[in-house]
């Protein structure tokens, strides 16, 4: 019983340590670029990763994995999306506030439902589709640019909004990923992660290091600010990976939600970006959407 439920908690935590990532994240742009930023919950990630990875094994002695062409396909689909996905975010994010950054990419678990029913078979109930629109529509009130403010919206919402869908994307295949391991959820969320981020990390080094050699020199400098961001990047992908082994990834990400909220206490406190009541109307529908999910 206690198993059934445990995906809940997994993922508050989850998307409590993706919004303190993605504010370190934030504070990096302009030190080291968007593609910069992007690379840090990757390359300082990746050793949290595998250190994450060799406890898990030991401590439910799990024999050495050797991956097959399905999982290692899954996972690096997972891979580059959530890699794209970031880099997306965080272009919105130089362009609009944190908080509305955020909320334009919160559409992504209508695609994650969509994909998720298409592609690994997991049909979301009647009950869950009617939580996700409300949830979804709540996030996209918060978001809804203010009168007369219009000018410059339209880019930093097709970002978002690209951002969610390939979020989305990204979720499906690692969950693919997970389920191609065949191991026990523990041990199948912590191989996936590891190997997900070692194919980001290669990847996005590769990429700095045709198109940009400076950034990838400043980010290895700034090594002090960038690996908390990684630390934490690590252990909240970690929560999500778990909580995806347990749990349909709709269901997953649409509790996920909740991290807007989490973005506007951030947006408060850290940025003394203020809530409007619309927004706060926002908050309550998509309130009302995760209690929906929760009771789905």
């Amino acid at each position: 019983m206690l198993s059934s439920h445990l995906w809940i908690p997994l993922t508050l935590v989850a998307a409590f340590g993706q919004t303190l990532r993605n504010t370190l994240q934030r504070g990096l742009i302009a030190e080291v670029g968007t593609v910069g930023a992007t690379h840090v919950r990757f390359l300082y990630g990746l050793p949290f990763g595998i250190l994450l990875c060799v406890v898990v094994f030991a401590a439910t002695g799990t024999k050495p994995f050797v991956p097959s062409l399905s999982f290692f396909a899954w996972t690096a689909l997972g891979g580059v999306a959530q890699a794209l996905a970031t880099g997306l975010m965080l272009a919105a994010m130089r362009t609009k506030t944190f908080l509305v950054a955020i909320a334009y990419t919160k559409a992504e678990p209508i695609e994650i439902a969509i994909l998720a029913m298409l592609v690994l078979g997991e049909v979301p109930t009647p009950w869950l589709v009617g939580a996700i629109l409300v949830a979804t529509a709540g996030v996209m009130i918060m978001s809804w640019p203010k009168q007369g403010t219009t000018e410059g919206t339209l880019r930093p919402a097709a970002l978002g909004i690209a951002s969610g869908g390939l979020f989305g994307l990204s979720s499906v295949g690692f969950k693919g990923g997970i389920i191609a391991s065949g191991l026990g959820f523990l041990p199948a969320a912590s191989i996936t992660l590891m190997t997900g981020l070692a194919i980001q990390t290669v990847l996005l080094s590769l990429y700095l290091i045709a198109t940009d050699r400076g950034a990838l020199s400043k980010l290895l400098k700034a090594w002090r600010v960038s690996m908390p961001a990684g630390a934490i990047g690590a252990g909240a992908s970690q929560l999500w990976f778990f909580a995806f082994a347990l749990e349909p990834v709709a269901h997953v990400r649409t509790l996920g939600l909740v991290e807007i909220l989490f973005s506007a206490a951030v947006s408060r406190t850290l940025m003394k970006q203020m809530a409007s009541p619309r927004e706060i109307f926002g908050i309550v529908l998509l309130l009302a959407g995760v209690v929906g999910v929760l009771n789905g």
